[in-house]
């Protein structure tokens, strides 16, 4: 390879990088939609960049080149993900694309949905357009791994967090074991998770806000889903005084008298059927994800979490472990908890 080609692929790949990290601004905040950094440059030197909004629309073509006023013909364009050739809420991005006269297109990988996926090249080059794929191809498939996920699951991506002590064991009624480094990586989670699911049983103990208190994100707080088969969550618990964000509950009540309470407190009640006196996770999931939520915290107890362990539905997860060793009344020993998350 010439000194020139080798220069001219290190600026591709910078400029892809550069997208990426563009990427990663919104990940976790973009809806059902991947999150997705576009850069464009003509000459070798970037005229304009995007990433998808919050919420997932607009996508990150539309926004790098909805500048009226600036000439993209003959540029180039480094996207993360292969650009959609379908119409949904918005048009296709190939649209503007060839409406704006792009020279070339390059995108990492292809997309996972179905409606675009190996499709956007063949659309491009009648056209008249180049698209080439496989820039910094790792990194992206690792980016987009929950995304992939989900698209073809059609279930959230579940991340799993618990905290315990050096041997094993966690606190019950509102005690804390780990700093306040494990506590600003939870509320990190939060921000970077859509939605957050726990038990009732959590609620009544700890009497959780489940929100983000991260300064400046506390507007990207998830919204909450609790399971509470048979509405037993203290009507006065503090995630249902907060009106900040949506709480959901599934439960399997009947009574009108208890779920008119729950619907003043503006709660969404699901009602789900049950099997063998409890819910179908895999059912819950796929509920979730049809409301819009790709990315989803599991945050509870350790029975919760192992119900979800041992039907393989977590994807990611962290464990906060203590320096300290706790060995007072109020503790649960979860040694064969912590066997199953090292199967």
């Amino acid at each position: 390879m010439s000194l020139r080609k080798d220069k001219s692929s290190e600026k591709n790949k910078a400029f892809m990088k550069l997208a990426l990290e563009l990427a990663k601004q919104n990940k976790g905040l973009t809806g059902l939609n991947p999150s997705v950094g576009c850069v464009v440059t003509c000459k070798d030197e970037i005229t304009s960049f995007g990433k998808t909004d919050i919420n997932g629309r607009p996508h990150a073509e539309v926004v790098a080149l909805k500048n009226n006023k600036m000439n993209f013909k003959n540029s180039n364009m480094y996207v993360t993900l292969e650009p959609c050739i379908h119409y949904g809420k918005t048009p296709p991005c190939t649209n503007i694309i060839i409406k704006k006269k792009i020279k070339l297109v390059n995108y990492s990988i292809e997309d996972f949905d179905k409606r675009t996926a190996k499709k956007t090249k063949s659309v491009l080059k009648k056209n008249n357009i180049l698209a080439k794929i496989g820039l910094i191809k790792n990194e992206a498939n690792h980016f987009y791994k929950d995304y992939k996920f989900s698209k073809f699951n059609n279930i959230p991506y579940v991340t799993g967090k618990l905290a315990v002590s050096k041997n094993n064991k966690i606190y019950l009624f509102k005690k804390k074991i780990t700093n306040e480094h494990s506590h600003k990586v939870s509320h990190l989670l939060r921000y970077r998770n859509q939605a957050i699911l726990t038990s009732y049983k959590t609620i009544n103990s700890d009497n959780p806000n489940l929100n983000c208190r991260i300064q400046g994100l506390e507007k990207f707080s998830p919204v909450k889903f609790i399971i509470d088969k048979d509405l037993k969550i203290k009507i006065n618990s503090k995630v249902l005084k907060l009106s900040s964000n949506k709480t959901y509950i599934f439960h399997n009540k009947k009574d009108k008298n208890i779920i008119n309470k729950f619907k003043n407190k503006n709660a969404k009640l699901i009602f789900m059927n049950i099997k063998n006196n409890s819910f179908d996770l895999n059912t819950i999931l796929k509920k979730i994800y049809s409301l819009g939520y790709a990315n989803l915290l599991v945050e509870s107890g350790p029975n919760l979490l192992k119900s979800f362990l041992n039907n393989s539905l977590i994807n990611d997860f962290y464990l906060f472990k203590a320096d300290n060793k706790i060995n007072l009344k109020n503790t649960v020993s979860l040694n064969s908890f912590i066997d199953l998350l090292s199967k």
